[in-house]
C-alpha cells in the first residue's frame, strides 16, 4: 500500500533526525530536512555552529554519515550544513542554551538564564516568547517557573501555524528539569491586525499629490518648449525680412 511506504518513510526520516539531535549535541542543531534525489539521500542540517558539526579535517560529519549509513541503511547520504543566521529566532536553539547553561551552571542561577535568554530573543526583534521550566528547581519540590515577554498567540490557527516550540530537558542533580520555549517571529501578519484608515487616507492624499506635481512639471516643459520655437521662428522672420534692405544698400 502506497500509503504504508509513506507513513514509514515519515518514521524513518524522524528517527533520523532525532539521531542527528542527539549526536550534535551543544552545536546548535535547528533541524535537518531529508531529501530523495538519484544519487542517494540528501540530508541539510541547519545549525548555528556549522564548524562544530564538521569538525577538525571533517572528522565529525564523517563519522556521522559512517553512522547514518549502519543504522538505516542509507546507501549513499550526502550531508550539507545550513547555517542559521539569527539563532535568537529559533526556538530549538534557544532551548538548547538553557539546557546547556542549567547543565553548567546548574539550578542557583536559574532565573538570570531565563531572562537572559528572553531579552536576546526580544532585542533580536521577535514579537514574544515564552519560557517554562518544571522541576526540581531550585528546591526539592517541583514546579513551573514561566517567564513571558512582549505578545504571544496561546490558541487558534495562529499558535499553531506562526508560533515556534521547542521541549529540551536538562539533566541535573536534583532530578530531570524540562524547558518549553515558544517564540512568534517578526513580520507575522495575524488575523486581528487592524491597518488604521487615516494611515491609507493618508497614502493616497501623498501619491495624489506626487502625481499633480510630475503633471504640473511635465506643463511647464512643455510651455517652455513652446516657446523656445516661438522664440526661433521671430528670429527667422526678422532674418528674411532685413534680407531685401540690405540688398538694396548694397545695390546704392
Amino acid at each position: 500500500m502506497i500509503e504504508r511506504e509513506i507513513v514509514s518513510r515519515q518514521i524513518k526520516e524522524h528517527q533520523i533526525r532525532e539521531f542527528i539531535e542527539a549526536s550534535l549535541n551543544g552545536a546548535g542543531f535547528s533541524g535537518a530536512v531529508v531529501k530523495r534525489t538519484p544519487l542517494g539521500e540528501k540530508i541539510i542540517i541547519h545549525s548555528s555552529r556549522p564548524g562544530m558539526v564538521v569538525g577538525r579535517s571533517g572528522k565529525n560529519i564523517k563519522d556521522l554519515t559512517e553512522a547514518l549509513k549502519n543504522k538505516f541503511n542509507l546507501e549513499n547520504p550526502q550531508i550539507e550544513i545550513s547555517e542559521v543566521l539569527n539563532p535568537n529566532l529559533d526556538a530549538n536553539i534557544v532551548a538548547e542554551r538553557i539546557s546547556t547553561s542549567l547543565e553548567r551552571y546548574g539550578s542557583a542561577k536559574f532565573k538570570s538564564i531565563i531572562h537572559r535568554s528572553a531579552e536576546d530573543v526580544l532585542n533580536a526583534g521577535a514579537l514574544g516568547i515564552e519560557i517554562l521550566i518544571s522541576g526540581k528547581v531550585p528546591s526539592s519540590r517541583a514546579r513551573v517557573w514561566r517567564v513571558s515577554r512582549g505578545y504571544l498567540k496561546k490558541c487558534g490557527e495562529p499558535a499553531i501555524e506562526n508560533v515556534d516550540i521547542s521541549y529540551k530537558v536538562a539533566k541535573l542533580k536534583s532530578g530531570v528539569v524540562g524547558v518549553v520555549v515558544k517564540i512568534m517571529p517578526p513580520g507575522v501578519i495575524l488575523p486581528d491586525s487592524i491597518i488604521p484608515i487615516e494611515e491609507e487616507a493618508k497614502e493616497s492624499e501623498v501619491k495624489s499629490q506626487k502625481s499633480e506635481v510630475k503633471e504640473e512639471v511635465k506643463v511647464e516643459e512643455k510651455v517652455e518648449k513652446k516657446e523656445v520655437v516661438e522664440e526661433k521662428e521671430k528670429k527667422e522672420e526678422t532674418t528674411e525680412d532685413s534680407k531685401p534692405e540690405i540688398e538694396k544698400v548694397a545695390e546704392k
